[in-house]
């Protein structure tokens, strides 16, 4: 089922689809490739009558053995095209799928709608809890639970306890926390663009893209290379630079690779 269903998309949910399309585009072609793999070896196999063995010696031994040779490596390409569109299926599958992205433009809406629903989660949890402890059934019923829930709510888990365990109610207060962390550091003051050269490097942070990058002339030496991996950075081939979120530890890596290259470079 497709994660993008709404009529409208903001850029970031519009490439995100693209993303999510063009994985399953790659998935379909790996599918046909490994299809039409395993139909080569089936039709060549099929040239051999069953049973039939090599004839050593036989004028017809080298091609028995050409055609054994081209079975085996079209079976073997239909079984890696096969894993490939497997693993080109999950990718597309987990588009979309991975909480709210800092660089959705949307996120501060998304945060807070999350946000409100975990908040009304705790609020019934502790209210149910409530209720239990006064064996209070109708009580459960006018929160909305149903009877079979009601049932399961009354039912000692594993270690006894009933109701909503400490743990749920812990995990809920965890996640509520982390998304108002997340929220203030998105309502912060917008963070504004800006560019320096230092030593022949350019560091761009770039607040549209919401990435620090780091770029470079020509191609830099398999050992910064090394640097740059090692704080965080991953080559992006559209945006032509090393790159990683921008904020406080983006900045940080971004200052402590262009030490270490210094160094190298000394």
């Amino acid at each position: 089922m497709p994660f993008f269903t709404g009529l409208h998309m903001n850029n970031y949910e519009a490439k995100q689809a693209a993303r999510r399309a063009r994985f399953e585009e790659l998935a379909q072609k790996a599918s046909g490739e490994s299809q039409r793999r395993y139909k080569r070896a089936s039709d060549i196999a099929g040239m051999i009558p069953f049973g039939q063995p090599i004839l050593v010696g036989h004028h017809s031994e080298r091609m028995a053995r050409a055609h054994q040779k081209k079975i085996a490596q079209n079976m073997n390409a239909s079984c890696e095209a096969q894993s490939k569109a497997k693993y080109y299926e999950q990718r597309a599958a987990a588009v979309g799928n991975g909480g709210i992205s800092s660089d959705d433009p949307e996120a501060v809406i998304k945060l807070r709608e999350e946000l409100a629903k975990l908040e009304r989660l705790h609020d019934a949890m502790k209210q149910a809890n409530a209720c239990v402890r006064k064996n209070d059934r109708d009580g459960l019923a006018a929160l909305g639970f149903s009877e079979a829930r009601i049932t399961q709510l009354f039912t000692p888990d594993f270690c006894g306890r009933l109701g909503f365990p400490d743990y749920a109610i812990a995990n809920n207060g965890a996640n509520m926390r982390r998304i108002r962390k997340r929220l203030e550091e998105l309502s912060a003051k917008p963070i504004e663009s800006s560019e320096r050269e230092i030593a022949g490097v350019t560091v761009r942070e770039d607040a549209e893209e919401n990435r620090v990058m780091i770029l470079f002339a020509d191609k830099p030496a398999e050992s910064v290379r090394s640097i740059l991996k090692q704080c965080g950075f991953k080559w992006s081939p559209t945006r032509g630079a090393w790159v990683r979120f921008l904020n406080n530890a983006g900045r940080a890596s971004a200052a402590h690779a262009l030490q270490q290259i210094a160094k190298g470079a000394q």
